[in-house]
């Protein structure tokens, strides 16, 4: 089956939500993501595992995106070098994790590399006839023709090219050349998930209307979906970049409706308190340690003040969540690229789909 929809990589886990499963499973699926990528090697090594444990980050993370119902890939990036026994790696991951998919990264280390591509390819394909996987490599094949793309795509279902418009803002036009040279340049011809560009490098960054031009332009093309990297440095550094791909609504995998929790999230990252309100009924009561308040000025007096104190370039994350239709408990943090700045644990009372009851504790 393939792909369809929005989809992320990442690189180390570690780096995305603080490693939390669970916050990683929730912000993918806010985010209306329907697919993530993550790295499960290096060469011949094992990847995004606890260096000094030993412990597998990989299978938690993907248990809890699976039971959002968003599908989990793993990348690998490959020398060339070592193909059986890049091919073993692979395979024992794949054996070993959840995944769905498998992602082969090639990139400049294996031009020219005929007779290497060939083993692993073979290799892989005799150990997983049916496991679906795709090659992720440059955007312009014409450039890279001692690539040995025949031999890769001939074994692979997928083709995931790199689209990223560095250094240029020009992301409709890239995208559309570079389908076109796969169409007419490479043998043979796969289903096209191009990769897009969520990152900055060398003092050029993309804009939210790039990356929205991007989106705009696969759907024009009829791609079935979108990549983007990567979730670990557009996360925290590009906030704007992620909420213009998790607000864009994939025609064949539009964004779930958003829970109440969610949208209070939401509106907490606009940092507006107004809005806030529309969550609480007119009577509705807010409590800490220090008082209890009840109706909306009172509530929307506080989130301002609470709101003001905070530094420039924070994100609201929600941790977790736990309780029964009428009762929620959250945990929460406040980030900045480099630090927590709040942390807390609430619980919300629902009337209807409002709230009527708050209990906040946090510190800093």
């Amino acid at each position: 089956m393939i792909l369809k929809g929005k989809g992320f990589y990442i690189w180390k886990i570690s780096s995305c939500e603080n490693g939390d499963p669970y916050a990683i499973a929730q912000t993918a699926h806010q985010a209306g993501l329907t697919h993530v990528l993550i790295k499960i090697a290096n060469g011949i090594y094992d990847y995004n595992y606890d260096t000094s444990t030993g412990k597998d980050l990989i299978t938690p993370v993907a248990n809890a995106l699976h039971e959002n119902n968003i599908e989990v890939w793993g990348w690998h990036y490959v020398f060339g070098n070592l193909p059986k026994d890049e091919a073993k790696a692979a395979i024992r991951q794949l054996n070993k994790l959840p995944l769905d998919g498998y992602v082969i990264d090639a990139e400049s280390e294996y031009k020219g590399k005929y007779t290497p591509c060939r083993i692993f390819m073979q290799d892989l394909r005799n150990a997983l006839p049916n496991f679906p996987i795709a090659l992720s490599s440059f955007r312009y094949p014409k450039y890279h023709m001692d690539l040995p793309w025949t031999d890769f795509l001939e074994k692979c279902d997928f083709n995931m090219p790199q689209v990223y418009w560095e250094q240029s803002h020009n992301p409709a036009y890239q995208l559309e050349r570079s389908l076109t040279e796969f169409q007419t340049a490479v043998s043979p011809f796969r289903p096209y998930l191009p990769t897009g560009a969520a990152y900055c490098a060398g003092g050029w960054c993309p804009t939210a209307e790039e990356i929205i031009e991007f989106m705009d332009k696969a759907v024009e093309l009829e791609l079935s979906a979108v990549n983007f990297w990567s979730w670990d440095y557009c996360r925290l550094k590009l906030p704007h970049l992620w909420d213009a791909i998790a607000n864009y609504n994939w025609p064949s995998a539009p964004n779930p409706e958003k829970s109440l929790l969610e949208k209070f999230f939401e509106y907490l990252n606009m940092q507006n308190a107004d809005i806030l309100l529309d969550l609480y009924t007119s009577d509705a009561i807010h409590i800490n340690a220090a008082r209890t308040i009840q109706g909306k000025t009172a509530i929307k007096n506080y989130f301002w003040d609470f709101l003001s104190d905070l530094p420039s370039n924070t994100i609201f994350c929600l941790n977790s969540i736990s309780g029964t239709d009428d009762t929620k408990h959250f945990s929460w943090t406040v980030k900045n690229e480099t630090s927590t700045i709040a942390e807390g644990e609430d619980t919300v009372g629902l009337s209807g789909d409002l709230i009527i009851y708050h209990y906040s504790s946090y510190c800093k």
